[in-house]
C-alpha cells in the first residue's frame, strides 16, 4: 500500500479516536526526531485519549503492518521514538497518578506521568520513586520503564527495573495483558498448552528458550559482567533465567519469575503499557551534603572514584572540563558553576547523606583525607542546601551545554551510554581516550555517573560530511569492540535504540542475538511494535538529522547571527533535549504556553526544529522564511526570553521568532494590529494631548469594544489608561528633593510605557534616587523599540536602537550609569541591540550595554557598596509577595529585586515561584491568545494572589505583568520601586 492511501486510511481513523491523529506535515516534521541524532518523518502523530484509541492504533497498525512507536517526553538519546509508522504521544492525556498506598509502599501511575511531579505528591508519605535520571523535570514513567532509566543514585537504588512492580497494558495484538512477579506455579498455568492468547504463547515460548541449559551457558557466558547494574544490553534474558523456573532440583532458585524485568528496558518494543506499578523507597536522610573535589585531569578523578566508592556516598558523579567550558556560555549554569575555583580538568562531585550536618562533613572530611594522602585533588569545598542544588542542576545540563558549541562539530551521541566494572574504568577510560586521540585525532566530553562505572562520553564530530558521519559509525564499531574486551555494556541507561543495536551480535555473541530475535517475534510476530530498534536495526549512521555533505545554508538576517555562525545553526543549536517540556511545578519559566497547553508543538524544542527543517529545505529558495506551518508553531511563543536562559542549549527563540516574523511580513506584508503595537509610543505621544479622551475611549463600554475590534484585542481585556501628564513633562516641571546631588548623578532612561501609562512608577523611581541622594539626570533619547522588536519589526527598532546608543554611549559610564524602570525596555540595550545595530555601531552598542542597570540593580549596587542601609527607610513591617519579570529572570536576576525589597529592616519578601504571568507585551491583548495568556495566569501567578490576604503587598515589575494580575485578579500591584519608595524616610 503506498503511503498516501495509507494517509487517507489514517485520517479515516480520527472519527473513531477520541483523541487525535495527524497526518499534517508540520506535525509530523515535529515529532520526527528526538534528543538523539536521528531523523525519520513518521506516517502520523496519534496523541490518545483512552485506552480504547490505544487497542484501535495497534489493531490497525497489525492490519496494514505498519509500526506504532510509543512516546513520552521524546528525551531518548538513542532514536527510540524516531521511526516511520504512526508516533503515539501518550505525554498529554495518559498522566494521572492512579493510586498512592503508602502502607505497600507502591504507587500506580500512567506512563505519562513526570518522574518529579510523582515524587512531589509521594514526599508527604514520606516516600519517593528513586531513580534520578537528569532529565527527571520533564522524563516521563513510561520512558523510564522503556529505557531503564538510572540516574545518579543508582550506586544506591539501582535502575528503574528494580522498582517495577506490574505493567498492564497491550500486547502487540491488541490484547489487554497484566505482568507481575510469579511463584512456580503460576508461571506452570500461565504456559498452559490450551490457552490460545498470546499472553500465554509467550509464556510457552519463553520457557521454551530459556530452558535449554546451553543457552543458558552461552548467556551467562556472553552477557555483560553480572555486577555492572547498569547495564541495557539488548533484552534482560539474563535477569529471566536466574528465576525460579529454571532452577533445577540440585540448584533451586528462589526468585520470582517476572516479565517486567524483561520489558524495563524493551523500548516499547514488546509491550504498549498503559499503567505501571512501581515500588517506592523512604525518603532519603535529610541533610545532603556535595564534596566537590577539583583535579588537574580525568584519569584523577576516575582513580579518586574507585577510593569515594569504598566510603559508600549516595553519588559520585564526574564533569569535565568542556562541560565547565559549556556551562560558561549558559547565562542559567554559569551562576551554577560559582563554586569552581582555577581550571580543572575535571570535577567529581560526592554525595552524602545524614541526619546532620556534622555527621556529613564527617564523611566528606575522611573523604578528603584519603585522597590527599593518595595525592589526588586540589581544592575540596563542600557544598550544603541551595548551593549543593545548584551543582545537581549543573551536573543535570550536561547534555544541552555541552552541545552548545556554535559551528557543525559538536559532541555526538554515539558512544556515550558505555558502562564497566569500576575496577575496569580507569583503564577502559585510558584507553578509550588513546583510541579516539591517536586513531582519529579527536577530543571527548566525559561526565556522569562514574560511582556506577559509567561515562558519558562525548566525541566531537560533524555529522554533516560524509567523513564525519563515517567516524561515528567507525567509532560505534571500534569502542563495541573495546566494551566488549572489558565485558561491559554498550549501553549502561539510554538504551540500543536504533544506535547500538547495530553491534549486538559483537556484544553478546550470534546465538543470543538470535534468541532476542525470537523472543521479539514471540512477542510481536508482525514487528509492529517500535519496529527495528534492538532488534533488526538500520545501519546506525543511516536516517541521521543530517545528510552527508549537507551544505549549511546562509541566509541574510536583520540580527547578526555571527556568534551562531548563521540563522540555521542558531536554530541547530536545539539538541532535542527537551527542557522546554518542564511543567509549572517544576519551576522556571520555559515555556509558558506549553506549560498551559502540554502540546509538543509549543515547545521550545518543536519551534528551533520546525525552523531548521524550513530553512534547510525552504519552499521558496529566495524566500526561506515564507513558510505557514512556521507561522503556526511561532504563533505562541511569548518571546519570554525563559529559553535564552533555561535552555542547556542556549537556543534563543525569541530572537528567531522575530527574525521570522521580519521575513515573513517583507513576503507578505505587515498586519494591521503589528503596525499598531510596534507604533505605540507615537499613538500615545498623540493621545497624551488628550488622555481624557483616550480614557474615555478604551473605558466606554460602546467605543472600547470597536477600539478592541479595530486593533484585534480581546474584548475582555482592559486597555491601560493614560496618565494626567507624562513622566518627562512631571520630570521639566518638579522640583529636586534638597538631598539630590549628594551622592553623585545618574542618567534615567524614559521607556514609552513608563513616560505614557506608568507615569506613578517614574514619578517614585525619581524621588526615590533623589532621595536617597543623587541628581537625576534624563537624556534625549529614543523609545526603547521593544514594542517593534516584539511584533517582530526589526528594521523599525533597529532605527531606534541606532539613534539611542548615537545619543547615549558618549554619556554613559561606570559612574554614570543608565537606570532604567521597565525591565523589557532596559533590557533591550543588553539583549537585543548590540545584535541589531548596524556593524558600524556594534562596539559602541557593547560598551553601552555594560553600563544599563535596572533600578534594582543599582539600589543593590548601592547597598553592596554601602551607601545605603536600612537607615533611610521606614522599620514598619510590611509582607511582599513578588512576581519577577521574564526577562529579568532570563537575562539579569530576581536576586538584586529581593535585596532591594528588603533595604527596610522589617520589609519580609517572599518570591512567586510564577513563571510566564501571561501577558507578555501584546500577546494576552490579542484576540486569539487571550484564554491561553490566562490560562498561563492561572497556572500558579492568579491562584497565589488570589490566596494572599489584603495587607500584603503583590510587587511586579514589568507593566504587562502588573496588567495581567489586575485583569486575573483585581488585585493593584506595584513596581518595587513604589514600594521602596514609599518606605523611604523624609530625610536621612
Amino acid at each position: 500500500m503506498t503511503n498516501s492511501n495509507l494517509i487517507r486510511k489514517l485520517q479515516d481513523l480520527q472519527p473513531r479516536l477520541s483523541g487525535e491523529i495527524s497526518v499534517d506535515d508540520r506535525t509530523r516534521r515535529l515529532y520526527s526526531t528526538d534528543a538523539s541524532a536521528y531523523q525519520e518523518i513518521p506516517l502520523a502523530v496519534a496523541v490518545p485519549q483512552a485506552e480504547a484509541d490505544l487497542a484501535l492504533l495497534i489493531r490497525f497498525a497489525a492490519e496494514n503492518k505498519i509500526g506504532v512507536i510509543p512516546r513520552t517526553a521524546g528525551t531518548s538519546l538513542a532514536g527510540q521514538v524516531v521511526g516511520a509508522g504512526i508516533v503515539v504521544d501518550v505525554s498529554r492525556h495518559f498522566t494521572q497518578i492512579l493510586e498512592i498506598n503508602p502502607a505497600g509502599a507502591y504507587v500506580r501511575v500512567q506512563p505519562g506521568v513526570i518522574r518529579n511531579e510523582l515524587n512531589l505528591a509521594l514526599a508527604p508519605h514520606g516516600l519517593m520513586f528513586a531513580p534520578e535520571t537528569s532529565t527527571s523535570n520533564r522524563a516521563m514513567i513510561g520512558g523510564m520503564v522503556g529505557n531503564n532509566s538510572c540516574g545518579s543514585n543508582s550506586i544506591v537504588y539501582g535502575s528503574t527495573r528494580d522498582h517495577v512492580l506490574e505493567v498492564r497494558g497491550f500486547l502487540s495484538d491488541g490484547s489487554t495483558a497484566s505482568f507481575r512477579s510469579v511463584s512456580a506455579e503460576e508461571f506452570t498455568s500461565k504456559c498452559d498448552p490450551a490457552n490460545p492468547s498470546l499472553e500465554a504463547k509467550i509464556y510457552r515460548g519463553v520457557y521454551k528458550l530459556l530452558s535449554d541449559r546451553a543457552t543458558q551457558t552461552e548467556i551467562r557466558d556472553e552477557f555483560p559482567k553480572p555486577e555492572i547494574h547498569r547495564r541495557n544490553t539488548g533484552y534482560a534474558v539474563d535477569l529471566l533465567i536466574e528465576t525460579n523456573p529454571f532452577g533445577s532440583a540440585e540448584n533451586p532458585i528462589e526468585r520470582r519469575f517476572d516479565f517486567c524485568q524483561l520489558i524495563a528496558g524493551s523500548e516499547g518494543t514488546l509491550f504498549f503499557a498503559t499503567e505501571i506499578k512501581l515500588n517506592c523507597v523512604p525518603l532519603p536522610p535529610p541533610i545532603s551534603g556535595v564534596a566537590c573535589v577539583h583535579f588537574e585531569n580525568v584519569d584523577q578523578a576516575l582513580r579518586a572514584t574507585q577510593l569515594a566508592m569504598k566510603r559508600r556516598p549516595f553519588a559520585c558523579e564526574l564533569m569535565d572540563r568542556l562541560v565547565l567550558e559549556g556551562a560558561a556560555r549558559n547565562l542559567e549554569q554559569r551562576k551554577n558553576a560559582e563554586f569552581v575555583q582555577g581550571d580543572p580538568g575535571a570535577i567529581l562531585m560526592v554525595e552524602f547523606r545524614g541526619t546532620t550536618r556534622d555527621d556529613v562533613l564527617a564523611q566528606t572530611q575522611g573523604l578528603e583525607q584519603q585522597l590527599r594522602s593518595a595525592k589526588l585533588g586540589y581544592h575540596f569545598p563542600v557544598l550544603f542546601d541551595a548551593q549543593a542544588d545548584q551543582v545537581w542542576e549543573l551536573r543535570k545540563s550536561g547534555l544541552g551545554v555541552v552541545s552548545n558549541i556554535p559551528g557543525d562539530t559538536k559532541p555526538v551521541a554515539v558512544i556515550e551510554d558505555t558502562a564497566v566494572s569500576i575496577d575496569d574504568l580507569p583503564e577502559y577510560i585510558a584507553e578509550f581516550n588513546q583510541i579516539l586521540s591517536e586513531k582519529y585525532g579527536l577530543g571527548c566530553v566525559h561526565y556522569a555517573h562514574a560511582g556506577a562505572g559509567e561515562i558519558h562520553l562525548r566525541p566531537q564530530l560533524n555529522l554533516k560530511t560524509t567523513a564525519g558521519n563515517q567516524q561515528f559509525h567507525d567509532l560505534g564499531a571500534e569502542i563495541a569492540t573495546l566494551v566488549k574486551k572489558y565485558r561491559g555494556s554498550l549501553s549502561g541507561e539510554h538504551g540500543d535504540g536504533r544506535l547500538r543495536a547495530e553491534f549486538l551480535p559483537q556484544m553478546i555473541g550470534a546465538k543470543n542475538y538470535e534468541l532476542l530475535r525470537q523472543i521479539k517475534k514471540l512477542w510481536d510476530p508482525d514487528n509492529i511494535l517500535n519496529p527495528h530498534k534492538i532488534i533488526d536495526a538500520p545501519p546506525m549512521n543511516g536516517q541521521l538529522r543530517y545528510e552527508p555533505g549537507q551544505p549549511t545554508r546562509a541566509i541574510d538576517t536583520v540580527f547578526d547571527f555571527s556568534h551562531e555562525q548563521g540563522v540555521v545553526r542558531a536554530a541547530e543549536l536545539c539538541n532535542g533535549s527537551g527542557d522546554c517540556r518542564k511543567t509549572q511545578l517544576s519551576g522556571g519559566t520555559m515555556c509558558p504556553s506549553y506549560m498551559a497547553t502540554r502540546n509538543e508543538a509549543d515547545t521550545t524544542r518543536a519551534r528551533a526544529n520546525l525552523l531548521r527543517h524550513v530553512l534547510t529545505n525552504p519552499i521558496d529558495e529566495s524566500k526561506p522564511f515564507n513558510n505557514e506551518d512556521l507561522k503556526q508553531v511561532m504563533d505562541l511563543c511569548l518571546s519570554c526570553k525563559g529559553c535564552k536562559n533555561e535552555c542547556p542549549s542556549n537556543v534563543d527563540v525569541a530572537k528567531l521568532k522575530a527574525e521570522f516574523l521580519q521575513a515573513y511580513y517583507d513576503a507578505n506584508g505587515v498586519p494591521r494590529r503589528a503596525r499598531l503595537i510596534a507604533g505605540f509610543a507615537r499613538s500615545m505621544a498623540v493621545a497624551s494631548r488628550a488622555p481624557w479622551l483616550f480614557n474615555w475611549l478604551v473605558t466606554n463600554s460602546l467605543t472600547s469594544r470597536w477600539v478592541k475590534w479595530f486593533a484585534g484585542f480581546a474584548i475582555q481585556r482592559s486597555i491601560p489608561r493614560l496618565q494626567r501628564t507624562t513622566l518627562r513633562y512631571w520630570f521639566e516641571k518638579h522640583r529636586p528633593l534638597p538631598e539630590a546631588g549628594k551622592l553623585g548623578a545618574v542618567n534615567l532612561f524614559c521607556d514609552e510605557f513608563t513616560n505614557y501609562n506608568d507615569v506613578s512608577v517614574g514619578i517614585a523611581t525619581v524621588e526615590l534616587l533623589e532621595g536617597i541622594g543623587f541628581t537625576v539626570v534624563m537624556p534625549a533619547h529614543e523609545e526603547s523599540g521593544r514594542a517593534a522588536l516584539s511584533k517582530g519589526l526589526l528594521r523599525q527598532a533597529r532605527r531606534y536602537a541606532e539613534t539611542n546608543v548615537r545619543a547615549l554611549e558618549p554619556l554613559i559610564s561606570a559612574d554614570a550609569p543608565l537606570i532604567g524602570i521597565e525591565p523589557s525596555a532596559l533590557l533591550s540595550f543588553r539583549d537585543e541591540y548590540p545584535v541589531l545595530v548596524s556593524p558600524e555601531l556594534r562596539p559602541a552598542a557593547t560598551r553601552l550595554a555594560k553600563n544599563c542597570l535596572l533600578i534594582d540593580e543599582f539600589i543593590s549596587q548601592l547597598i553592596r557598596d554601602g551607601k545605603i542601609d536600612s537607615t533611610f527607610f521606614t522599620d514598619e513591617k510590611i509582607a511582599i509577595r513578588l512576581h519577577g519579570h521574564c526577562h529579568q529572570k532570563a537575562l539579569a536576576s530576581l536576586a538584586a529585586t529581593v535585596r532591594m525589597l528588603q533595604l527596610p529592616k522589617n520589609y519580609a519578601v517572599r518570591l512567586i515561584p510564577s513563571g510566564c504571568c501571561g501577558m507578555a507585551g501584546s500577546f494576552g491583548y490579542e484576540a486569539e491568545h487571550y484564554e491561553i495568556s490566562m490560562q498561563i495566569g492561572e497556572l500558579i501567578l492568579f491562584p497565589t494572589v488570589r490566596a494572599e490576604s489584603k495587607n500584603v503587598l503583590i510587587a511586579a515589575p514589568g507593566t504587562s505583568c502588573r496588567h495581567q494580575i489586575f485583569d486575573g485578579t483585581g488585585r493593584l500591584s506595584l513596581h518595587p520601586v513604589q514600594i521602596l519608595r514609599n518606605a523611604l524616610l523624609a530625610s536621612k
